[in-house]
């Protein structure tokens, strides 16, 4: 396994002394690897967001392109939109 150096904080120094003597982590090399994981997840939950709402901006073009759209006056909007959140709510 890779040994690297890493600076922290005080408070971070602190938390880490914190979590191994709580008995949760075994030493600060599980601690930070936890928080790598935690990381990584993240950015994993963050890409899927990312591609799931390019897949709806391209759907949405798609739709434009093909006239599948409701064109809404400004003074109609309001209502529209609670229109739509009635529609949402109820199933």
């Amino acid at each position: 396994m890779a040994t690297r150096n890493v600076v922290l904080s005080q408070h971070q120094h602190e938390l880490v002394e914190a979590l191994v003597k709580s008995g949760r982590y075994q030493n600060a090399s599980e601690v930070l690897r936890e928080g790598l994981r935690l990381v990584e997840r993240e950015h994993a939950q963050e890409a899927a967001k990312v591609a799931v709402l390019r897949r709806a901006a391209d759907e949405g073009w798609s739709d434009l392109a093909a006239g599948r759209f409701d064109d809404i006056e400004d003074e109609s909007l309001d209502d529209f939109i609670g229109q739509l959140g009635t529609r949402a709510a109820a199933g």
